[in-house]
């Protein structure tokens, strides 16, 4: 699964990158609205997490320009705007959750996932195709019920494939 991150701060973004790439998921981050645009060109992100003060081009301005493109590209806003004004304007624009700073790093990577099976149909986070079983929340699997050892890129390629099966992915 490939995340777009949207943040200015040098030491949140940073954090988030290297915590969500440790859980198995490609992040590309970029700094500032202008470039969120223009990453968001080529259509390859499952998921944008989105900061809304940014220089150059606000998150909400770019969320509504997201939305009247017809792009429904599932959207976390995390943000220090914490009125229900702010989360309530966030989530009417077109926003599939909105996360407070400061928040703790499990909390993300819950709702995240939550996004993501929400996304694919799913209630339950774990994955079956025939006998294979992932679990993408303890990072487990398992084939005919027994552990198969992966690393954190064999257990993210499987987690992308299984998350549509049949599908020809790039």
């Amino acid at each position: 699964m490939r995340l777009l991150l949207v943040e200015d701060d040098q030491m949140i973004g940073g954090s988030m990158q290297h915590g969500l790439k440790n859980t198995g998921l490609a992040v590309d981050w970029v700094r500032d609205g202008k470039s969120a645009e223009l990453a968001l060109g080529n259509g390859v992100y499952d998921l944008m997490i989105l900061d809304l003060g940014l220089p150059h081009k606000g998150g909400l301005e770019l969320l509504t320009q997201l939305r009247q493109q017809g792009n429904d590209l599932p959207v976390l806003i995390v943000t220090a705007r914490d009125t229900v004004e702010d989360k309530v304007a966030g989530l009417n624009i077109g926003a599939d959750d909105y996360l407070v700073k400061p928040f703790d790093f499990n909390e993300l990577n819950a709702r995240v996932n939550a996004i993501m099976r929400r996304r694919s149909g799913r209630g339950n986070p774990v994955i079956v195709y025939g006998g294979l079983t992932l679990d993408p929340i303890t990072h487990q699997s398992t084939l005919h019920g027994q552990p198969v050892g992966l690393s954190a890129k064999e257990f993210a390629l499987l987690r992308a494939l299984m998350a549509v099966p049949g599908a020809v992915l790039s």
